[in-house]
């Protein structure tokens, strides 16, 4: 068993040189992974990526996550490419089915399926496999191939999902499994046990695949003022998240007027209604002090990895060094510390 890792999650809506600036600061703090969202119409995460690239020398990077609905195997497997090239062997693949998509008009069919498939085929367009493929959603001409070099053949698969299928589906093909949006030990279980049923049947070992947990996160030494600006942004996705986590039950009535405040755009006012229990399955927030309890709780339940994700503070700047300076130090990332009880005095307060 390896030491746990720390990753930070970033949005893809800076400007040009606020990524390098930020992934500079990350990497001399000690952050082991830096990660772009994908989510719908932001920009396309291989421009910070490459950006952050360029700006680093020892980080993984890679979006987490891309779906195979908007932009297409091969296309997913150039970005992956250039990625890799650029980091001298230092991307991920992160695939997801994706969300909201309706939006823009795409439909989401058979979404393991897409998800297998895709993966499949990026692997062998980058390991120069010209012999065709011929899958249920798509396929490989045979003598069709990448007309570049690659730096790698195989750069390491994360999969995002919360669901038994397709964690499952991970512990048949995957290196990292992604829970995002949550912060909830509890969440770790439940993810190794569904991951497996998948890695069992393909003959892999479980502990071979990565539970990732990553959520909002917001740190200032202001605990307050961090925590109610927390509250804001996990109101927004509270919704889609509390469904897909067994382990809470959520009065239906409080989903309901959180939904409704924010659909008439009342965030922090649907925040409010976010008791500080609730707050701390779904978002990472306070104190240095805090966030670092929360963080040693899933690396203590077994979490590989735990990712703070945006806005990182009052400011992304502050946030990040705060998480740096203050948070990082706090945490026991020894194998040793990994597996145990997940601590239950998270009565943090608000």
């Amino acid at each position: 068993m390896t030491a746990a890792e720390i990753g930070l999650g970033l949005q893809s809506d800076k400007r040009a040189g606020d990524y390098a600036r930020l992934a500079r600061r990350a990497e001399e703090h000690g952050f082991d992974v830096l990660s772009v969202f994908g989510d719908l119409m932001y920009q396309p995460p291989i421009f910070p990526l490459l950006e952050m690239a360029a700006a680093t020398g020892r980080v993984r990077l890679g979006a987490a996550c891309l779906n195979p609905y908007s932009t297409a195997p091969y296309e997913i497997a150039g970005q992956l490419a250039a990625l890799d090239l650029a980091s001298h062997g230092r991307a991920y693949l992160g695939l997801a089915r994706g969300t909201w998509l309706g939006a823009v008009g795409i439909a989401q069919p058979r979404p393991l399926t897409a998800l297998a498939e895709t993966a499949e085929v990026v692997y062998r367009l980058l390991a120069g496999d010209t012999g065709g493929y011929e899958g249920k959603m798509f396929r490989l001409a045979p003598g069709t191939g990448l007309r570049y070099r690659v730096h790698r053949p195989r750069p390491p698969l994360l999969l995002g999902t919360w669901g038994p299928r397709g964690a499952a589906l991970a512990g048949r093909i995957a290196d990292e499994i992604k829970v995002g949006g949550s912060a909830n030990p509890a969440m770790v279980g439940v993810i190794r046990e569904r991951v497996a049923a998948g890695a069992v049947a393909a003959g892999r070992d479980p502990r071979e695949i990565g539970v990732v947990l990553g959520a909002v996160t917001v740190v200032d030494t202001d605990g307050a003022a961090a925590r109610a600006k927390a509250r804001g942004e996990v109101a927004m996705y509270l919704a889609v998240v509390a469904d897909l986590d067994p382990t809470v039950e959520i009065p239906a009535d409080l989903l309901e007027r959180v939904k409704t405040l924010v659909g008439e755009g009342r965030d922090a006012e649907a925040g409010r209604l976010i008791p500080d229990d609730l707050l701390d399955l779904f978002a990472f927030s306070g104190t240095p002090e805090q966030v670092a309890a929360q963080a040693q709780a899933l690396i203590d339940a077994g979490a590989h990895r735990v990712e703070f994700g945006t806005p990182h503070g009052l400011t992304d700047d502050a946030g990040v060094e705060l998480l740096g300076a203050e948070v990082l130090p706090l945490l026991d990332r020894s194998p040793a510390a990994r597996g145990t009880v997940a601590r239950t005095d998270r009565d943090t307060p608000g």
